[in-house]
């Protein structure tokens, strides 16, 4: 029985909601109690967000695709396998969902609703770290969805925690993501004159994936 819309976009707003929830909560959590530690804080953030992600992919992929993404929604246009009907209404849901999940957070934790975030992210080296780490979780997807569709959610969790340890800018790969961090001035946050930059190199990673991956995986 084919899912209505009104049900996918309400997936996608809960599982990008919560998503943002788990980033930031546990920055938050991680920052207050590893005593100034920053590689502790980067690990729990880490293993909770890539936890996180296996089972809101899990449960929500039936729904709408698990997209959580703007990247994600933009790649399967792009390859003719979701209409951009659908494309132009997930996108402003991911985005607003992502911003919510960040004010549900600072609820959470008694900080102030509106905050805009001081740190600075970057530089070309910041760039070329949201380039490669877009292209990977694009190619974990894709590579997932063709050879090993049931160990997908996984195969993210896995890879976006460890792409905050091995990329420059701890892996956002995600435009709604970065939106919604330039508004809490925790641990994840991110300074509003940087967040064009990881957006457009997450963008261009999307569209390079596309031709890349059509090839690499096809049947």
């Amino acid at each position: 029985m084919p899912i209505s819309r009104t049900r996918r976009l309400a997936a996608e707003a809960l599982g990008t909601a919560l998503l943002l929830v788990a980033v930031v909560g546990s920055g938050i959590m991680a920052e207050r109690l590893a005593g100034g530690n920053a590689a502790l804080a980067l690990l729990a953030n880490a293993l909770a967000t890539g936890a996180a992600l296996v089972v809101l992919i899990t449960i929500f992929a039936p729904l709408s695709g698990a997209h959580f993404n703007p990247c994600v929604s933009l790649f399967f246009a792009l390859r003719r396998e979701i209409s951009w009907r659908d494309v132009a209404l997930y996108v402003p849901t991911q985005i607003a969902a992502a911003i919510a999940g960040v004010w549900l957070t600072h609820a959470m934790f008694a900080l102030p609703l509106l905050e805009v975030s001081t740190k600075l992210r970057d530089g070309p080296a910041q760039g070329l770290a949201e380039f490669v780490a877009t292209f990977g979780l694009l190619a974990t997807i894709a590579g997932g969805i063709r050879f090993a569709r049931p160990s997908t959610p996984m195969l993210v969790g896995v890879y976006i925690s460890g792409a905050y340890w091995f990329t420059a800018s701890t892996s956002f790969a995600n435009p709604a993501v970065t939106i919604a961090r330039i508004l809490t001035d925790s641990f994840s946050g991110i300074a509003p004159a940087s967040a064009p930059g990881f957006i457009a190199a997450q963008v261009a990673a999307t569209v390079i994936c596309v031709p890349v991956l059509g090839w690499l995986f096809r049947a």
